[in-house]
């Protein structure tokens, strides 16, 4: 199952740059969230589920996954546009680093630390290797689509911490699949906002298998899998998933883009990983003691 998800998820990368050669970034993110949470929700009531969400509790935590984790989540797409898929989905390994720096400042349970500073530090010293940002030429593309995909990360990343300070009596399954089709609706007036007209798209082949493959796979099925995963193992073994998705979408993308392995994509990977075992070394230590 790990694998599995680690697949799923990793593939989803390539997938994304494959898309967006013929679909603009929101509208794309928005038909896969649309497709996605119609499935999984309808997954939710063929199972006899509790579906509904019932309290202001379970629609404020509604709002905030649809804001963060799937609306925000859209800058992904728009920083794919310049910034390989294997660079993305490492950059996305910040995340449970962030998750981790946002719950410092925000929950009272979990205070800043040196060890935590020292962790979030290395994750963006990573990310600094990966970018190796020019001074005269900040606003380069590629630049630029890299700290659209750490906004987008960041913005997950706090989106999961502002969900922990909630109490939803729905599911995390159904606020999932409610928060991708609110999402969706998001994403489609922002798609409308900036310029994005669907009349004027013309969708590949390449693009419709995408946004299905984005859809059915990485986002229903994937989210199955991973709701199996967090019934059955402890959050640090769901973390780590984080990291085997960049070497599946790297590897994707290098077979379907010729897209190169670079050593500072190595170097930066190995930094991100690293914060992650500072923050995470009392936990570590348990699961393997």
């Amino acid at each position: 199952m790990f694998v599995t998800l680690a697949v799923l998820w990793g593939m989803s990368f390539p997938a994304i740059r494959a898309g967006l050669e013929s679909l603009p970034p929101l509208l794309f993110a928005a038909l896969r969230y649309d497709v996605a949470g119609v499935l999984l929700l309808g997954f939710l009531v063929v199972r006899g589920a509790r579906w509904r969400p019932r309290t202001r509790e379970d629609v404020v935590a509604i709002l905030v996954a649809a804001t963060f984790l799937v609306a925000g989540n859209s800058l992904l797409f728009v920083g794919q546009q310049t910034v390989p898929s294997g660079v993305a989905a490492i950059l996305y390994g910040l995340i449970p680093i962030l998750t981790t720096g946002f719950a410092a400042v925000l929950l009272p349970v979990e205070p800043i630390t040196a060890r935590r500073v020292a962790g979030v530090v290395i994750g963006f010293v990573g990310v600094a290797v990966i970018a190796q940002p020019d001074p005269a030429n900040l606003l380069a593309a590629e630049v630029v689509g890299t700290a659209f995909v750490v906004a987008a990360a960041t913005s997950v990343a706090f989106g999961s911490v502002l969900l922990r300070t909630r109490s939803p009596t729905v599911g995390i399954a159904p606020m999932t699949s409610w928060a991708m089709i609110v999402g969706g609706v998001f994403l489609h007036g922002g798609s409308l906002a900036i310029g994005e007209r669907p009349g004027d798209v013309a969708p590949s082949l390449a693009a419709v298998v995408a946004v299905v493959y984005l859809a059915v796979f990485a986002s229903a099925l994937a989210f199955v899998v991973y709701f199996t995963m967090l019934e059955r193992l402890g959050p640090l073994e769901i973390n780590l998933v984080s990291y085997a998705v960049p070497i599946v979408a790297t590897a994707g993308g290098v077979a379907i883009f010729a897209e190169s392995l670079t050593p500072g994509m190595v170097a930066g990977f190995l930094l991100i990983v690293s914060g992650f075992v500072v923050l995470k070394a009392e936990a570590i230590s348990k699961e393997l003691g």
